[in-house]
Parts: structure tokens; C-alpha cells; sequence
């Protein structure tokens, strides 16, 4: 970080002092204004900047909890560089408990967006042009989608070894070498050449303690790792186990051959073996019940936790390497 004055959405950021500013670009269709509160803490000393998001989706409520935790426990206050935290990136979705934008498009498809374009893409080109460029390294706070509970993982690319080294310092038990979706605010950070630590853990409309404290005590390892600040004793106080991650390159989704009553027997991320009895599905008059095997071994990094499913839902995420 240069030793200059540093300008946030017209806010002057002076070392050692913080601003609360707000992105507004849009309004609702009743003329409401919608604005994104972006909460910045910059230290006394020149440093790295650390750009903490969570909520891109709006129901992915677990990710929200993990940044608003951060910020009321101080921990989002360096010694050393700036941190921009975004708590709720989609507003719109999270007032409605909803993924999408009102527009009804995935905010997280439409990176690096558009100043014409849809709503969506309009919000993710003030987003990508405002605030990104000040940004040296980004983590990224989601969750499993629907019922789908994520166990607690970190997804980089295959071609980062940078990223690679930043995730086993945040230290979860899976590192997931995926490749990048096209359009993804991932994908447009890495093109942007940020440093991005995407986070999955738990499932939408949903807080998890223990994922929570896991996605807390990333973030402090890595601030501490940047030399923004210590945080040896948080992390102690948090009492989350300390992981040799396990470094995954592949997974496959198995689907429901039947709809029925869904009975997962497995544990999230528990290694099966190939035929291995995973759950059940029954019917809800007592004549039809059908077990679901593995078709591969793996680890078990996703279970769908709906109680009724339907021919062809995604159930078991279960990786191939």
C-alpha cells in the first residue's frame, strides 16, 4: 500500500482510521434506495489490503455471519495495511432470503459486469471498478446452495501456487483445486491478478458455529500470515482444530434415482468406498425404501440435507481423486 491518502467512494482513508461507506447505485422498483455498506479499517502502518465479501449470494446467510463476526469483534482492524469488509454484497437478495438479484439473475455469473447492462451486472461493474482495484487479496464467503450442506473447504485454482499456499495457511480440512466459472467474481478477481480465497461451508438460511469459527479463524491466519496483525491468541480462544488440509482435484455429484424420502447414514466429509450404503430413499407409505450406494470412493464433501427429494437431485458430492 503506497504512503498516500486513500480514496474509498469519495471517503478519504488517513492511516490509522476507519470510514463506513455505502455503494449506491440502485433503487427498487417503488424508488427505494438500496446501498451496500462497506465497512474499512485501515492500520497505522503501509501493508497489503484485504478485501473480506460475503453474502454474493443473498441466502448464503452462514458467509454473512462469518465477515458481521470480523467487524463486531474489531478483528477487521490492522496494525498494518487496510481491510474493506462487504458483509452483503447482494442487499437485494438478502432482504429476500433469495440467491439471485431482482432481476433474477446469479450476481455471481455476471463479473466483471456491465455500466448498461442488467441490474446484476450494473451493481457487479461498480463493484469490480470502485472497489477491487485497491484490493491485494480477497476471501470469499459461501455456502452449499439450497439444502446442501458444504463441509468446510477452500477452492483455488490448479495453476496458483500462491493461492494454493494461502489456503493451506487458512488452514480448513478440504482444498478443493477447481477449476473457475466463467464470469465468476473468482474468475474476474483472478484475471484482475488478486490473490482469492473462495470459502464453502455449510448450507443457504442457515448459521453453523462450527463453520463459523472455522471461516473466523482463517481470516485471522491469514491477516496474521500478511503481517497485517496478530492474532495468535483469538485463534486459541476459538478452539478450532488444526487441519493437514486434504487437497482435492476432482468430484462428481451422485443423483437421486428415485424421489421419496431422503436418509443420509454417512458423515460430511467421511472417506466411503466404492458400494459403500450412503443413505436411503423410501416412500411415505411404508411398501418402498431403495439404498444408495457409492459408485465411487472418496471423501464425502457435500450431503444434500432435504428431507424429500426427486428423481435427479443432486444428494452426495463425493470426490474422485
Amino acid at each position: 500500500m503506497r504512503n498516500t491518502k486513500i480514496e474509498i467512494l469519495g471517503h478519504t482513508i488517513a492511516k490509522g482510521k476507519g470510514a463506513l461507506v455505502n455503494l449506491d447505485i440502485a433503487k427498487l422498483h417503488t424508488r427505494t434506495k438500496i446501498q451496500v455498506p462497506i465497512i474499512i479499517e485501515r492500520g497505522k502502518k503501509d501493508g497489503p489490503t484485504l478485501l473480506i465479501t460475503g453474502g454474493i449470494h443473498g441466502n448464503e446467510i452462514n458467509g454473512i455471519e462469518i465477515v458481521r463476526q470480523l467487524i463486531a469483534k474489531k478483528y477487521n482492524k490492522p496494525e498494518s495495511g487496510m481491510v474493506i469488509c462487504i458483509p452483503v454484497v447482494n442487499v437485494f437478495g438478502f432482504l429476500n432470503q433469495a440467491r439471485q438479484f431482482p432481476d433474477g439473475r446469479d450476481l455471481n455469473r455476471v463479473f466483471p459486469g456491465s455500466p448498461r447492462g442488467s441490474l446484476a451486472s450494473r451493481f457487479a461493474y461498480h463493484l469490480i471498478k470502485e472497489i477491487v482495484p485497491l484490493a491485494d487479496y480477497c476471501i470469499d464467503y459461501h455456502t452449499g446452495g439450497d439444502s446442501r450442506f458444504n463441509v468446510p473447504q477452500i477452492r483455488v485454482g490448479g495453476e496458483d501456487p500462491e493461492s494454493l499456499a494461502l489456503a493451506k495457511v487458512f488452514n480448513p480440512p478440504f482444498i478443493i483445486q477447481s477449476a473457475r466459472k466463467e464470469k465468476s467474481f473468482r474468475e474476474t478477481l483472478y484475471k484482475l491478478q488478486k490473490k482469492v480465497l473462495l470459502f464453502e461451508g455449510g448450507k443457504s438460511i442457515h448459521i453453523d458455529k462450527v463453520v463459523t469459527q472455522m471461516g473466523i479463524a482463517g481470516a485471522l491466519r491469514i491477516m496474521q500470515h500478511l503481517g497485517m496483525r496478530e492474532f495468535g491468541q483469538e485463534i486459541d480462544n476459538l478452539v478450532v482444530k488444526a487441519y493437514e488440509p486434504i487437497i482435492l482435484h476432482n468430484t462428481l455429484w451422485l443423483r437421486a434415482k428415485y424421489s421419496g424420502m431422503f436418509h443420509p447414514f454417512v458423515d460430511l466429509g467421511k472417506m466411503v468406498k466404492k458400494g459403500e450404503v450412503l443413505g436411503s430413499i423410501s416412500g411415505p407409505f411404508g411398501y418402498f425404501e431403495r439404498k444408495i450406494k457409492a459408485q465411487h470412493s472418496g471423501y464425502v464433501i457435500c450431503i444434500n440435507e432435504a428431507p424429500i427429494v426427486t428423481q435427479g437431485d443432486a444428494i452426495f458430492h463425493i470426490s474422485t481423486d
